[in-house]
């Protein structure tokens, strides 16, 4: 008994040591009834977080997995967008999109001398998405030339105002001459465009004010009611009708009696 009795306190006493170096530890840590309320308390601790870590995980996990899905969806979205907008990739400083008729109008106007191509195209043409790198390929080797771009599908209502109805479409357009030529050509016949470019690029001198857009295109655009556009036509100055010539004296006048064909003879013959 006493031998148990000193292992006992051997065993104790080698805890109190060891609690005494951890700064005096409470003796209950080594009480059979605090280490059951230890024991209790610690499996207590340990069983609730284990339901609120479970519960947690699982709203983490359903958090994470929304998270993900609709970040997904949104990455999706932004590319799809982004790849749409073929239009936009390789696009020159001398390159523009056109917003409005009015914006046409104005950009025509203020080209002055230059050399002004507008290009009608369609997102859903896909001549004309074959033919955008070579456009934007000319634009960089001609960089006097304006290229103007207008959306088709964003301005419907001016291109019928303006009688665009087939795609892709070019309008080109310098100084007081106006409109110098339009046409159609794709991948295939970009020959043509190359040829317009070449006649009509080459530096000029125009006499008279920037013509733009024609007339009755003007007209047609103010007269489309779903275009804020307005425009008062010009004022063309009537005629004055020719003053009827009155009879020259010099001239000798045909008796009544006289035929026609000898009244024509002697009036030609008086000039």
């Amino acid at each position: 008994m006493a031998e148990v009795i000193s292992k006992t306190s051997l065993f104790f006493g080698g805890g109190a040591c060891v609690n005494h170096h951890h700064h005096h530890v409470d003796d209950l840590s080594v009480s059979p009834v605090s280490f059951g309320f230890k024991k209790s308390f610690s499996s207590s601790l340990k069983q609730k977080p284990l339901r609120s870590d479970f519960s947690g995980k699982q709203i983490l996990e359903t958090f994470n997995r929304s998270f993900r899905s609709s970040s997904v969806t949104a990455q999706s979205t932004l590319r799809i967008g982004t790849a749409h907008k073929w239009w936009e990739k390789g696009s020159q400083e001398n390159m523009r999109e056109i917003s409005s008729a009015q914006d046409l109008v104005d950009s025509l106007a203020d080209a002055g001398d230059k050399l002004v191509v507008v290009d009608f195209f369609s997102p859903g043409c896909g001549g004309c998405k074959a033919l955008h790198p070579k456009m934007c390929q000319l634009a960089e080797q001609s960089p006097d030339v304006q290229f103007l771009q207008v959306n088709y599908e964003e301005h419907k209502s001016m291109c019928y105002s303006l009688g665009v109805h087939v795609l892709p479409f070019f309008r080109f357009y310098r100084g007081a001459q106006g409109r110098v030529c339009s046409f159609s050509c794709t991948n295939a016949t970009i020959k043509k465009f190359r040829d317009a470019l070449a006649k009509h690029s080459p530096d000029r001198c125009s006499l008279g004010p920037t013509k733009g857009l024609e007339e009755k295109e003007l007209v047609a655009l103010a007269a489309n009611k779903e275009l804020k556009f307005s425009y008062t036509p010009k004022v063309v100055p009537v005629e004055k009708e020719a003053a009827i010539p009155t009879a020259n004296p010099a001239l000798p006048v045909p008796h009544p009696s006289m035929s026609g064909s000898e009244e024509k003879t002697l009036v030609s013959a008086g000039r």
